[in-house]
């Protein structure tokens, strides 16, 4: 479906692979914690889907100029691959991690989300909405590693939420392209744009490179 144009052919858009192992990895994470999967899923798709995939996915963004989209999908592709490697290295008693050191692992997580969270803030809705859910789970989850473990369960049903956010705005660029108009709308962004002067290298928030914003 290659669209030939005057500065070359059309260039697929990296997000819906991006989005779309994000929101699986996340959601098979979640039905696991809820007690209705196995570990074993979780950790190939982790490594695979959520971790490759994605990671690649983050990498092709670099050539679109999307600083957002390069550091999410390139940094949460990383996070599964660790995460799933410590579980792993754990089991086999190599470099074993306790459940306290896998929260302060979430911790820090937890912290670099809360940038991508003020960035998120400022694309549109849908973005906004995904990733404020994926900042209140990490919350839960760090909670529920540090003496509050009931909290696991409703970590579970709002990052179950985050997983279809993300879905959301993956099935938003396949559709909308393929309908040619905006059927899945993504919101306004939560944030405004100010009359502020912008920085020489900031990025266009409401520009057609902004992940999940193309399509």
């Amino acid at each position: 479906m290659a669209n030939p144009s005057a500065s070359g052919p059309k260039l697929c858009n990296p997000a819906v692979v991006g989005l779309a192992g994000f929101g699986l990895t996340t959601l098979v994470l979640q039905l696991h914690n809820l007690g209705l999967v196995g570990l074993g899923p979780v950790i190939w798709l982790g490594l695979i889907f959520g971790g490759l995939a994605q990671m690649i996915a983050g990498l092709q963004e670099m050539k679109t100029g999307n600083n957002f989209g390069y550091c999410a999908f390139t940094s949460y592709g990383a996070f599964w691959i660790a995460l799933c490697l410590m579980l792993l290295a754990g089991n086999y008693g190599l470099f074993k991690a306790s459940g306290t050191d896998v929260g302060w692992f979430l911790v820090a997580w937890t912290l670099f989300t809360v940038i991508l969270w003020i960035g998120a803030l400022r694309i549109h809705g849908a973005m906004a909405t995904t990733f404020t859910l994926l900042l209140i789970g990490f919350v839960l989850l760090d909670l529920a590693h540090f003496g509050f473990p009931a909290l696991t369960a409703p970590a579970a049903y709002v990052l179950i939420a985050c997983a279809l956010g993300a879905w959301y705005m993956m099935a938003r660029i396949l559709i909308n392209e393929i309908y040619g108009y905006e059927m899945l709308p993504a919101g306004q962004a939560w944030i405004r744009a100010s009359a502020a002067k912008p920085v020489a290298c900031e990025m266009p928030m409401n520009g057609s490179n902004i992940a999940g914003q193309r399509g």
